[in-house]
């Protein structure tokens, strides 16, 4: 007898929704080798030193505004992402409904925020799988949007991760955090989140284990993805994977690996949503390669989905 597909629908709790106005802020990586990678990122993406930090680590972004990445010394691992929370609020309302749902939730340390951008009040917590979340108020941005797009990324967009409990995931983001689902595989095994307009800030892929999947970041345009994979190329930096398509998000991409092994991708031409005028129901992509490569189907080595490959 044909064996019966495995299809979920990840349920969307009353409080999904309530982020609206909230976009990635920074994102922590462990790295074996900080001085590598930092020169790494600013060989490749443009990234500038904004700062040491106490234990060893280097802070970067883009000169001017908030900083886009810790790396901190330690094994190849994730140790934190962050996010700005602009909605009507703003993190207090986020905290009371964290620790109304018994979620533990200390305030951010100091150096969390940069202290020359802003010093907007926030917190941290931990999200199911251990991994540190962190959120706060307005910052400053004026190093994003500011150079040559064929040069340098205009912003960190979205951060995905790896885990072995996606509904429990995506319950924390959705029910507690106030995350909305955007589309997902229809086996449950991957889901986008969405906090503003665009498609996805955050992601959950299941994998069996828990951690950093890949971050990325945003280009101008599609006519930059021919200078971007001639400069890596240039810079001796394998493309690993695309240039493609993905199915949910519309968006095009491209994906390299930094010096510690981490994915990073680089993304335009985000899908909008306008949750203000239009109601939406998350769509279910057939788990098929075709649906997360729409160009023709191919996949990273480290992909996999649970029907067609």
């Amino acid at each position: 007898m044909p064996q019966t597909k495995k299809r979920i629908t990840l349920p969307e709790p009353e409080t999904a929704g309530s982020l609206r106005r909230t976009a990635t802020s920074h994102i922590g990586l462990r790295v074996p080798d900080v001085d590598a990678a930092a020169e790494f990122y600013g060989r490749v993406l443009g990234l500038v030193r904004h700062g040491r930090l106490e234990d060893g680590g280097v802070r970067l972004g883009w000169g001017t505004g908030h900083h886009v990445l810790d790396l901190l010394p330690g094994e190849r691992g994730l140790d934190h992402i962050a996010f700005e929370v602009r909605d009507p609020g703003g993190p207090d309302a986020l905290r009371k409904r964290l620790r109304d749902a018994g979620h533990d939730v200390h305030g951010l340390d100091e150096s969390s925020v940069d202290e020359s951008v802003a010093a907007p009040a926030g917190f941290a917590c931990t999200d199911p799988d251990g991994n540190t979340v962190q959120f706060h108020g307005p910052v400053r941005r004026s190093g994003e949007h500011s150079a040559d797009s064929a040069r340098r990324p205009i912003k960190y967009q979205h951060v995905t991760l790896a885990t072995a409990d996606l509904p429990a995931m995506v319950a924390f983001y959705t029910g507690v955090a106030g995350f909305r689902v955007s589309d997902q595989l229809a086996d449950g095994s991957f889901a986008w989140l969405r906090s503003n307009r665009d498609h996805h800030t955050l992601a959950v892929v299941g994998t069996g284990t828990p951690g950093l999947d890949h971050y990325s970041y945003d280009l101008a345009a599609w006519a930059d993805f021919k200078d971007w994979c001639d400069r890596l190329t240039d810079e001796e930096v394998d493309v690993v994977w695309g240039p493609g398509r993905h199915g949910p998000g519309n968006n095009l991409f491209v994906f390299f690996d930094d010096p510690a092994g981490n994915h990073v991708e680089l993304s335009a031409e985000m899908e909008k949503f306008h949750d203000d005028r239009v109601t939406y129901v998350p769509r279910r992509w057939e788990p098929v390669p075709r649906s997360v490569n729409l160009w023709g189907g191919q996949l990273a080595t480290w992909r996999r989905t649970s029907e067609g490959n």
